[in-house]
Order: C-alpha cells, then structure tokens, then sequence
C-alpha cells in the first residue's frame, strides 16, 4: 500500500449526492467551487494544491467520473490563513470528529476536503499523522497549474499522482475510484 494510503483509507467519506442533487449540477458546482477556492487562496498567497478524482480530471482534460467532494493539500502552516480567508470569502467551516491532519469547508453543495502537509528537513512533502510523519512525495509540489473547462488550479505533480493512484485503497468504492483514476491517468501518459 502507497504510504498515502494510511492517511486515505482513515478519512471519511460522504456521498455528495445523498440530497437528492442531480449529478451534472454537482460537478459544475464543484467546478465553481475550485475555481472560487484557488482565486482566494491564491489572493492570500497560501499555496495549495488539488489531489485526488478532481486533480486526475485536471490532468486528463475532462471530467472522468463522479466526485463525492474535493481534495486539496495546504501547508499545515497556513492553517489559520485558510480558514481566515475562506471565511471572508463566504466558506463555511465544516470540521468533523473524523478529521486527523485537515478539516473541511463548504460552499453549496461542494464540500473541500484539506489535507495538511509539512516539509521534512531533506524537503520532502511529508503528512504529519499522529503515529509519525508519513512521506508524500520526496519533491516539493511546486506550482503546476492545470486547467478544465475553463478553470485552472494548481494541483499536485503527474508523477506524485500516478504514483498514488498506482495502489488502491482497501474498500470496494474507494478501490473503484482509484483503478478508474489509475486508468484515466494511464491514458494520458500513453498519448505523451
């Protein structure tokens, strides 16, 4: 198991479309959402970056599937500067008892999932678990950008997210998610 997996396999998931919210409407809010989420964080000068189903699409150019919600890597750090500007800009703070490294925000029916990370001292992108740091990538995630319909959002290297994907979680619906991102991806790298 990818050593990111401790960390996915904890978190909680929630199925965006337990209201009754039509799919399509889901996915443009979402869009909405990670469009409104980059423009204030970027304002801020907090560095961010999108990981996981969102991310994949970003990479391939289309939307591939369904997303329950939004995941997105911040430096612990900045903690309080998210909150303070997500806030501001009409975020609502929704932190569960679930929540080991990040907490969550929303804004409509988008739900932002925030995973905290911190630099080790040889610079890698480590998740500070509460059994010990668990290493991410081993090169910073710098400031790739990548674009979808018309949004664009910096999201975590090809590399790092292939390699995350490349192993799937335990659970019947999370190990779907990723095979299917996996093979998204596996597309991609083909047409290079």
């Amino acid at each position: 198991m990818h050593p990111l997996g401790q960390l996915r396999d904890i978190r909680h998931y929630r199925v965006m479309d337990d209201g009754g919210n039509d799919p399509a409407m889901a996915m443009e809010d979402q869009l909405a959402a990670i469009s409104s989420l980059g423009q204030v964080l970027d304002d801020a000068g907090i560095e961010h970056w999108l990981f996981g189903g969102w991310a994949v699409d970003f990479w391939v150019g289309e939307v591939t599937r369904p997303h329950d919600d939004i995941d997105v890597a911040a430096w612990r750090r900045d903690y309080d500067g998210i909150r303070s500007a997500l806030l501001a800009a009409g975020w609502e703070h929704t932190p569960t008892a679930e929540d080991l490294v990040g907490t969550r925000y929303r804004k409509g029916i988008a739900d932002v999932e925030f995973s905290f990370v911190e630099a080790s001292e040889g610079g890698s992108v480590v998740v500070p678990l509460p059994t010990g740091p668990v290493t991410w990538s081993a090169e910073p995630f710098g400031d790739v950008r990548a674009h979808l319909r018309g949004v664009t959002c910096r999201t975590i290297p090809l590399a790092v997210l292939a390699e995350g994907k490349s192993r799937p979680r335990e659970g019947a619906a999370e190990g779907a998610k990723d095979r299917a991102d996996f093979e998204a991806l596996s597309r991609l790298r083909g047409r290079a």
